[in-house]
């Protein structure tokens, strides 16, 4: 979602290049670039303002160092700006109380029930049990909806289709958790098209009558500024405790995950991309700031592969790359590990120096079929053994697959050398790193 803002302020820091030192002329016409790139993006222009008359202020204050450019440090100072907006450090969600309860609020089409379902597969990951309560009495597609997502993600759901009282129902909830031992209490509310009274009293009277350890308020990214004061509207009403931006992988500016904590002075708690149930992370104020900045984001795609990595499936790829017998059948195995990571162009812009190098692609997990497609072409003997794939068995592994021959050769070299690479490594004990350098952008070229 910020490939543009990236752009625009990649754009603006090039006018310091080549530029030996910080002048008051120099920077002033940076940062007006700046300030045009983020309110570009949606950024409350008074906002926007105010970062970037910081920006200018700490960047004169500062001595270049002869080892860093005058480029590198405005970088530098416009990350700490964007850190600090962005509220400056992770804030955690309290689970007090005995079961905790966690009021989910927001209006209609904002991702509430979608993120109620991550949220309970978040805890549950961390050994809570967890009871999701639907509160959502107008829309019964919300009830349905959140019964699905239950059985997807094996989390109790507690309804009652019948009744068309809010609170009751969420004091009904509360109690058969206590009866049933869960630790969480997750309460999916009725949200509208627009902020109106009866929707602002309904939500105030569960939140008074449920005393929640937490009342997180979620909003759609893609509304831009509209989201920033629609929360600003709630918060005033609700004095929620986090905010939540939902649909971050859309086509958005970006705006309201910049300036909706100066705006509301509530933290960003979770950040939620894509349908998938573990498509949630916690909002890193620091990390975002780096990915906005072209940066990237090492911390979170360790964090995202020690979570969607299994242990023992590792021990076993890895003895195999000592005995040098990875195969096709293993490659197959590692690409499902590295599709549960999440969007694929997301993960590859959080390593430093990519997110340039892929903006304006078209990377997905669809990316990865031609090669799987190739694979699933070849006999068990074939995967296990690549060195019996001849040219007739490559023509009709490339009928097979739909594919062409020249992809299923470049497929066959690609595999070829990185098993070469990984033999090389194994001396080092890195050869797992190898497996990046499979490129399936590679694989559709005809």
């Amino acid at each position: 979602m910020f490939d543009n803002l990236s752009y625009k302020l990649d754009r603006a820091f090039k006018t310091l290049k080549g530029t030996g030192k910080i002048t008051e002329i120099n920077v002033a016409t940076t940062v007006k670039e700046i300030r045009r790139a983020l309110i570009d993006a949606d950024v409350n222009y008074k906002v926007a303002k105010e970062v970037t008359d910081r920006i200018k202020e700490e960047a004169l204050g500062r001595d270049v160092l002869i080892s860093v450019s005058p480029g590198q440090l405005l970088v530098k100072i416009t990350q700490e700006e964007l850190t600090n907006l962005m509220g400056g450090k992770k804030e955690d969600i309290s689970l007090k109380g005995d079961p905790s309860i966690l009021l989910i609020s927001g209006l209609q089409g904002s991702g509430k029930t979608t993120f109620s379902g991550k949220l309970a597969t978040y805890l549950k990951k961390q050994g809570r049990q967890v009871l999701l309560v639907a509160c959502d009495i107008y829309r019964p597609a919300a009830i349905t909806q959140l019964k699905t997502l239950g059985e997807q993600i094996g989390v109790e759901v507690y309804a009652e289709p019948e009744n068309k009282n809010a609170l009751e129902i969420a004091r009904n909830a509360v109690d058969h958790a206590k009866k049933t031992g869960k630790k969480t209490v997750i309460v999916d509310t009725a949200g509208r098209l627009a902020v109106d009274e009866a929707m602002m009293n309904e939500i105030a009277s569960l939140k008074e009558a449920l005393n929640p350890s937490e009342t997180l308020f979620v909003v759609d990214s893609m509304t831009g500024q509209d989201a920033v004061n629609t929360a600003k509207t709630f918060d005033e009403r609700l004095d929620f405790d986090g905010v939540v931006l939902t649909k971050l992988d859309g086509d958005s500016r970006g705006g309201a995950a910049i300036s909706i904590r100066h705006v509301v002075d509530k933290p960003i708690k979770f950040i939620s991309t894509g349908e998938k149930m573990d498509n949630l992370d916690l909002f890193y104020p620091e990390r975002m700031a780096q990915r906005i900045l072209g940066m990237g984001d090492v911390v979170s795609l360790v964090e995202k592969a020690q979570q969607s990595f299994d242990e023992d499936e590792a021990k076993r790829i890895n003895a195999k790359i000592r005995k040098n017998q990875f195969n096709f059948d293993d490659f197959l195995s590692q690409m499902e590990q590295i599709k549960k990571m999440g969007n694929i162009k997301d993960l590859l812009g959080m390593i430093p120096g990519m997110g340039k190098a892929i903006r304006g692609m078209d990377i997905d997990d669809d990316s990865f079929r031609p090669i799987e497609a190739i694979i699933r072409s070849m006999t068990p003997q074939e995967r296990d053994n690549p060195a019996l794939i001849d040219g007739s068995r490559r023509k009709r592994i490339a009928n097979g697959s739909g594919r062409s021959i020249q992809e299923v050769n470049n497929l066959m070299k690609q595999f070829g050398d990185m098993r070469k690479l990984m033999k090389q490594m194994n001396k080092m004990g890195g050869a797992q790193k190898a497996l990046g350098s499979m490129n399936p952008k590679s694989m559709g070229r005809r």
